[in-house]
């Protein structure tokens, strides 16, 4: 119908694995801090969430992988109990006939790299290099070549590591360098990068002088009142972003009390700011751990990630 809403992609983050810090503790956001030798998943919850995804409409499930999976390439990474890789493999057919478009999920940001293990001291060297490319195309395989490969790349600024044991920021051209070699490897591969967008918080004249507009750009940001804080950098690049022409997937978070209206404002906001063409959908994501005591928290963020698609396709 002329003017109707077409459908859009509608995502959660799903975490398989939560070892994004070696040693990290935000008490007044209540994060699950602490890197995790072994598997810490509730299948009763993983289950539920993917149940709710469907009841809910989404389709998308954007999968944290990190090494909770006993990679054929590098198994050395993995925890203790590990998913196999038939395992993931069935896990991925389930959420597809679930109507889910499974999208795997590796943060290469040297902030939220401790699932690498030993190799997140190696960063920039040849055997990284060698590593992230093995286990970019393993995943690529296992997801039988996504549409989309989130590569991360957060936050990587001396202020959120210190606390960590070891901090370690790229920047200036090694930053750029290693991006280009992520990217170039999910291409090589037959998929489309996908990272956050933050870096253009703190180098807008960098981001845009050398981002490929090739990337699928999440920026995102928690808070209720867009509009209020618009002037800000974190909201100012959802309009740059359009501006320079790149396509977005813009996201929000649900893992306190008090977000609750982070997702309908988020698709109020930028769905008059970004143009339709390039507004792909939107993403929810739930920065807890996938265990039993985070329950409610986690279903009641994707039931407003629903909410909040109803209300846009009305």
């Amino acid at each position: 119908m002329p003017g109707a809403k077409t459908e859009k992609l509608w995502g959660s983050l799903l975490h398989l694995s939560f070892n994004m810090w070696e040693d990290y503790y935000l008490p007044t956001l209540k994060y699950d801090s602490g890197y995790r030798s072994e598997l810490a998943l509730s299948e009763s919850l993983w289950y539920a969430a993917l149940r709710t995804m469907q009841e809910q409409g989404l389709n998308m499930v954007v999968v944290d992988l990190g090494n909770a999976i006993l990679y054929d390439s590098h198994p050395e990474i993995a925890v203790r109990n590990a998913w196999s890789p038939n395992r993931l493999r069935q896990e991925l057919d389930c959420m597809r006939k679930m109507g889910l478009e499974p999208i795997p999920k590796l943060n290469f940001s040297a902030c939220h790299d401790a699932w690498l293990g030993e190799y997140s001291r190696m960063i920039s060297t040849d055997i990284y290099y060698e590593v992230c490319k093995d286990l970019i195309e393993e995943v690529i395989l296992l997801f039988n070549t996504p549409r989309f490969f989130h590569l991360g790349m957060d936050e990587e600024v001396a202020e959120y590591q210190e606390t960590f044991n070891l901090a370690v920021v790229r920047q200036y051209d090694l930053w750029w360098a290693d991006l280009y070699f992520f990217v170039g490897e999910v291409e090589r591969n037959g998929s489309r990068a996908w990272i956050w967008s933050d870096y253009g918080w703190h180098h807008p004249d960098l981001f845009f002088r050398n981002m490929p507009r090739s990337v699928l750009q999440s920026n995102w940001y928690y808070g209720s009142d867009l509009e209020k804080e618009k002037d800000k950098p974190y909201i100012k690049l959802y309009h740059q972003l359009e501006e320079n022409g790149y396509e977005q997937i813009p996201t929000s978070g649900y893992y306190r009390v008090g977000h609750e209206k982070n997702i309908s404002s988020t698709v109020q906001y930028c769905e008059k700011v970004i143009d339709s063409s390039r507004l792909f959908g939107f993403l929810q994501t739930h920065w807890m751990i996938t265990l039993e005591k985070n329950r409610e928290m986690l279903l009641k963020g994707i039931e407003l990630l629903g909410e909040a698609r109803r209300l846009y396709l009305k």
